[in-house]
């Protein structure tokens, strides 16, 4: 057990770095991306908007709770509910700026497979709030 727990704070140790470097990534992109260029890539289309959402949204980074003030921000200024489902959902669980760091921490298969199944069920969570909400 003393073992494992040496080996486990070694691994953690090694992964700081990386998760550092990431946080202040992520900081970066957030400052330097003002909130109105979101609103302005917006179609207004059912699916083309879904997709946008998405492919933003995962290239984007952020965490849940900021993510609700950012989705009203974005609802308020007329993005539809498709298109702010769709971004935030890929926004907290999608992390292109950060596959390096779970690549290197997790490994390339299970990285890319969890960002490519994240991706497809933020569409299908997106489809799925609008039909509930009745906003289709």
């Amino acid at each position: 057990m003393k073992k494992s727990i040496i080996k486990s704070a070694k691994a953690f140790w090694n992964t700081i770095p990386l998760i550092l470097s990431t946080v202040l990534l992520i900081s970066l992109i957030s400052v330097i991306i003002p909130q109105t260029v979101y609103t302005n890539i917006f179609s207004k289309n059912f699916f083309l908007d879904s997709l946008i959402g998405s492919l933003v949204g995962s290239i984007s980074a952020g965490n849940p709770i900021t993510s609700y003030l950012f989705g009203g921000e974005m609802i308020k200024q007329g993005v539809s509910l498709i298109a702010v489902t769709t971004f935030l959902v890929t926004w907290v669980t999608v992390g292109i700026l950060q596959l390096p760091a779970e690549i290197a921490t997790l490994g390339k298969k299970f990285a890319l497979l969890r960002n490519s199944t994240a991706f497809g069920l933020a569409i299908l969570v997106g489809i799925i709030t609008v039909v509930i909400v009745g906003l289709f």
